[in-house]
């Protein structure tokens, strides 16, 4: 029990430390996400965009960390938000970057895709015909009812040091299997459907053969447009919380690392 306790404190410091020294800077660039996600144009530094914000920073540190290129697979893309994110930036070491939907917007051709790839990842026989660095999966698998299905393909398609990064929104252990039965209920179609507390997260990585080297809730209150959002201190504090409490964070966000097995399993 103390070395598991140990083990926590130990994580939550880590965290805590990642994402201090994480800029926001590149949130407060965002002009076209600000003003697609609800009029937040007056607005420095919305929660809002956190998510987008998560992902950018464990890509920038997979490309340090691989020192090239990255070859970057994004399932998910809607209108396109973190690729047209990522533009806004000074991050150019990108290889290709594959998008993939079961819907194509005609906007996502100016997002700045490599490929375009129209597909149903609920499927059965949905995989990635290549391998890559990065593959995204944000705010993704709370639309599927067997998410843990895809990771588990999605584990195969990793290069040796590749990641699968994403994020959901997070509900504690004790109410995650009445939450999902109730949402299940009343989903409309492309709805939410699965429910995620951090348990899940790291047995799911348990499952998929992957290494599970971040996590982190992102709020403890998102007031979108309010004044508080236009000072970094109110963001700070909302990710110190998200670091220490997880389950309670609003929306937690995650790295998984691939393993050897991961990267070696016969598809």
């Amino acid at each position: 029990m103390k070395h598991e306790a140990q083990r926590e404190l130990t994580t939550i410091s880590s965290t805590l430390s990642t994402t201090w020294n994480w800029s926001l800077s590149v949130v407060e660039t965002q002009k076209w996400l600000k003003k697609i996600s609800g009029g937040l144009l007056n607005t420095r530094y919305p929660i809002k965009l956190l998510r987008y914000w998560f992902m950018y920073n464990f890509i920038r540190e997979q490309q340090i960390k691989l020192g090239r290129p990255l070859r970057i697979c994004e399932i998910g893309i809607d209108r396109g938000q973190m690729r047209r994110f990522i533009n806004t930036t000074e991050f150019s070491e990108i290889a290709c970057w594959v998008g993939v939907d079961c819907k194509m917007n005609p906007e996502l051709q100016e997002a700045g895709y490599t490929q375009l790839i129209e597909a149903n990842v609920d499927q059965p026989d949905f995989k990635l015909d290549e391998k890559y660095d990065v593959i995204i999966v944000l705010h993704l698998l709370e639309h599927l009812f067997e998410p843990e299905k895809l990771m588990d393909q999605l584990s195969n398609s990793l290069t040796p040091d590749g990641v699968v990064i994403g994020g959901f929104p997070v509900t504690p252990k004790w109410l995650a299997r009445y939450w999902e039965k109730k949402i299940r209920a009343t989903a409309s179609k492309f709805g939410h459907v699965s429910v995620f507390s951090p348990l899940r997260v790291k047995n799911m990585a348990n499952t998929c053969r992957l290494n599970l080297n971040f996590m982190s809730g992102a709020f403890f209150l998102r007031k979108s447009g309010s004044f508080l959002e236009n000072h970094s201190g109110w963001v700070r504090l909302n990710l110190v919380w998200g670091a220490i409490f997880p389950s309670l964070g609003g929306e937690i966000y995650w790295r998984m690392a691939g393993t050897e097995s991961s990267s070696q399993k016969p598809q």
